[in-house]
């Protein structure tokens, strides 16, 4: 959960939801792609796009912390790149990938929420 001393994330509920997506989509982002290493080349892209995007989403969440201009700039990003990375992730049947997808899914939602605010 953000913060509550933060005030400009305690005052803006939906970039409080943007940053508890955000943080909750990297770990589920690491955990996949941790997974996934050792189960054949068919999930080097799972595993690229799920580093990419764990580190994305960190990103976002501390941006967001100390209330950057580039924030929303950096949330449109994260929107496309976790979209593309859950399309992957709900390619295959593993527990881990599609916790993943769900995840990404809603963090996707959390950052356009806030991004149109």
């Amino acid at each position: 959960m953000a913060l509550q001393e933060i005030k400009h994330v305690a005052d803006d509920q939906r970039m409080e939801r943007c940053i508890d997506s955000c943080s909750e989509a990297s770990q589920a982002c690491e955990w996949c792609a941790d997974e996934c290493i050792g189960m054949g080349e068919e999930m080097a892209n799972c595993i690229r796009l799920c580093r990419d995007v764990a580190d994305l989403t960190s990103m976002n969440a501390r941006f967001m912390s100390r209330n950057s201009g580039y924030s929303i700039d950096l949330s449109e990003l994260v929107i496309d790149a976790a979209e593309e990375c859950a399309d992957e992730c709900e390619q295959h049947d593993h527990e881990h990938c599609q916790v993943c997808a769900d995840k990404l899914r809603t963090c996707a939602d959390a950052c356009r929420d806030m991004v149109s605010a």
